[in-house]
């Protein structure tokens, strides 16, 4: 995969080399309210108006004279951007400030950061955001990007937890000053905005004065609303409920299976496959799902289809229009002997199903007896991989991504529904031993993925009818505010996004763009939901996080921001001393088994790995990637089974220490990942 991948990038490369040389966009002289169409400071109340129609009482309405260019000439699109009602509950806050755009000027200014997170607090902070609803500071951190050049600087402002659907947030800025304590003058563009919009400055002004924030000292101040729970997660449910009255089931609050299974047919059955000594039997099938994308089988590239016009328009399918996905199931041995629990398996970053053949997932299957299930992640499968690299050289083209990576989420609850419905595939002479005996106990249903299988299935778990139990593997949120940048597996698609857009101190304004859009289909906009708080006509879950510390792929950071939106606890001790730059605000779980979600890290020791940078770089030549590493911990695999069950609980397998895991510290190089790919 990274081979065919690389051989698109050359290419994608060859043919923007040559206009690469134009213009830059000209983000270093965005100022609000001058002559210039202008995106910062992102987000910002000044890119919406009014819509009575809508939850929140506003509309998203970017300039489109604001939007990026790439080197073609090629303008980002504003129209789906200006279907939602606020901006992202986990994306960043986008300002550049002359000044404040070293190092040297950051430590000066004391402002809330990854290792001082706590700062948020401080009575005289100079970085705060308020909710207008509580009057109330919310928790922040902040970094300075770290690839442009002195002058093109953005400080960049991360929610710690998601801030909340539907809320009027403030930022504010006060009394900041440069690397030599000078004082830092207030812009002229904040004098602008506030003679420009009174009544919003006003009430802005009352919500400084409830949180007790005097007016003396500020640099800017602005707000800005969060996007509606309804317009963030309208088109997944929307799609999701149709689909499921198709088969007559119009209660998936009650988390019975009801009416039909979906179509399906098996397509080969495999006994003792290659003497493997855990397996007992591979099948592979096909499972027909309803399609709503705009082209026939909903191939990569294809968009929603709607039937109405309206803004908050859901997606409709197209008459006798279906998608046909392969599925894969492993039959453990063991379940010869007792019928196996049931699961459905998420895998990785541009991957394919048959990732359930894995060594760590095959072990799982057979030491606690689980026959796990999977399809592709439609949208961001193998499949997928060309559309991805079109994207990055025209992010005009990304709604195409995430409207089809909401119709994988669709295609796996279509496959959790066979696997668990009385009709589906415990009826199967495939699902029964030799003397017609069941190999599955179809009851209840699981979910267990990792790495894009952990992230995917955060969203998968907040809106599945079908399962109430989830193990999130090496798992995070918020593609673009916290992944994309801290991910070193994002440094082939970085070599065709930047010779698209070269100006790198755009970048950030790029990512959190596309994460306006992303949280559609990833836990970002979801992960409120995941374990309460329940979505319409969804049952409530619960969630155990599984994190390599250290992971080159999907940072800690998010996986942490992830876990303190959805209220999951710690195991205690979680890091062993000196290992813990992390983890802060998510208190202990307290007493031992416990039934609520919850976050473990797994450590393969300071010799091996390396704690995460502090900057929005990737962990590169911090010794071997312990992403695979906890899957592949027998321990860990003991922690998931004890989790997944009818009565599970989290429950402690490491002593009570801090979980290592079965490589700690050895020195060899770490094993390659599962086909090639980071399936991550």
């Amino acid at each position: 995969m990274r081979t065919r991948l690389a051989a698109l990038a050359g290419l994608l490369l060859a043919a923007f080399t040559l206009l690469a040389a134009e213009a830059r966009a000209g983000y270093n002289a965005c100022r609000p309210f001058g002559a210039k169409a202008c995106l910062l400071p992102f987000p910002d109340n000044r890119l919406t108006v009014p819509d009575k129609h809508s939850v929140t009482g506003v509309r998203v309405h970017l300039p489109a004279a604001a939007m990026p260019v790439n080197v073609k000439g090629q303008r980002i699109g504003t129209g789906e951007y200006n279907r939602n009602d606020g901006f992202s509950p986990g994306g960043m806050i986008i300002i550049r400030i002359p000044g404040l755009d070293t190092s040297a000027a950051f430590v000066q200014n004391h402002l809330p950061s990854l290792t001082a997170m706590g700062r948020t607090y401080n009575r005289r902070q100079r970085l705060l955001l308020i909710d207008a609803a509580t009057h109330r500071r919310v928790l922040i951190w902040a970094e300075l990007d770290a690839t442009p050049k002195l002058g093109d600087v953005n400080l960049l402002v991360h929610p710690g937890r998601n801030l909340l659907h539907g809320h009027r947030y403030v930022v504010v800025l006060r009394n900041l000053v440069g690397a030599h304590r000078e004082r830092l003058r207030a812009p002229a563009w904040f004098a602008k905005a506030r003679s420009a919009q009174p009544k919003r400055y006003a009430r802005i002004r009352k919500t400084l004065s409830r949180a007790g924030v005097g007016r003396k000292g500020l640099y800017a101040t602005w707000d800005f609303t969060v996007i509606s729970r309804q317009s963030e997660t309208g088109r997944m449910l929307a799609i999701r409920n149709d689909a499921f009255r198709r088969l007559g089931d119009k209660n998936l609050a009650d988390g019975k299976p009801q009416g039909s299974a979906p179509k399906y047919t098996i397509d080969a059955v495999t006994d003792n496959p290659a003497d493997n000594p855990e397996l007992l039997r591979q099948v592979e099938g096909t499972i027909t799902v309803p399609c709503y994308l705009n082209a026939p089988g909903c191939p990569p590239g294809a968009r929603f289809h709607y039937s109405a016009k309206g803004k908050d328009a859901t997606p409709t399918a197209l008459p006798g229009n279906v998608i046909r996905e392969k599925f894969y199931c492993n039959v453990p041995r063991a379940a010869a002997s007792t019928p196996a629990r049931i699961s459905l398996y998420g895998h990785g970053l541009l991957g394919k199903p048959t990732e359930i053949n894995a060594g760590n997932v095959q072990d799982m299957s057979q030491e606690h007896d689980f026959v796990f299930c999977a399809t592709r992640w439609v949208g961001m499968s193998d499949e997928d991989l060309g559309n991805a690299a079109n994207i990055l050289g025209d992010l005009d083209l990304f709604p195409s991504l995430t409207d089809r990576l909401q119709q994988g989420v669709l295609d796996m609850l279509y496959l959790g529904r066979l696997m668990r419905s009385p009709h589906g595939l415990a009826t199967n002479a495939a699902f029964r031993g030799a003397s017609g005996r069941p190999l599955i106990d179809p009851s209840r249903l699981y979910y267990d993925g990792n790495s894009q299988g952990g992230i995917e299935g955060g969203i998968t778990t907040a809106v599945a009818p079908d399962f109430a139990r989830a193990v999130l593997g090496v798992s995070g949120m918020d593609y673009g505010g916290l992944l994309l940048a801290r991910s070193v597996d994002f440094d082939s698609y970085l070599t065709i996004l930047r010779s698209a857009y070269p100006d790198p101190s755009v970048r950030p304004l790029l990512y959190d763009l596309l994460q306006q859009l992303w949280d559609r289909s990833e836990p970002d906009g979801y992960a409120q939901y995941m374990t309460g708080h329940n979505l319409p006509g969804t049952p409530r879950h619960t969630v155990l996080m599984q994190i390599a510390l250290g992971d080159h792929q999907v940072t800690d950071y998010a996986a942490d921001t992830e876990a303190r939106t959805i209220g999951a606890g710690r195991l205690c001790p979680s890091v062993a001393r000196g290992r813990g730059r992390l983890l802060y605000g998510i208190p202990c779980v307290g007493a031992l088994p416990y039934s609520g979600s919850a976050i473990t890290y797994w450590d393969s020791g300071p010799k091996r790995v390396a704690l995460p940078p502090l900057s929005d770089t990737p962990p590169r030549g911090k010794g071997p990637d312990p992403h695979e590493d906890p899957r592949s911990t027998r321990a860990a695999r003991t922690q998931k089974s004890a989790f997944l069950a009818p009565d599970g609980k989290v429950v402690d397998v490491c002593g009570g220490r801090p979980c290592r895991t079965d490589v700690y510290n050895q020195v060899e190089a770490a094993p390659p990942t599962a086909g090639g790919v980071p399936p991550r």
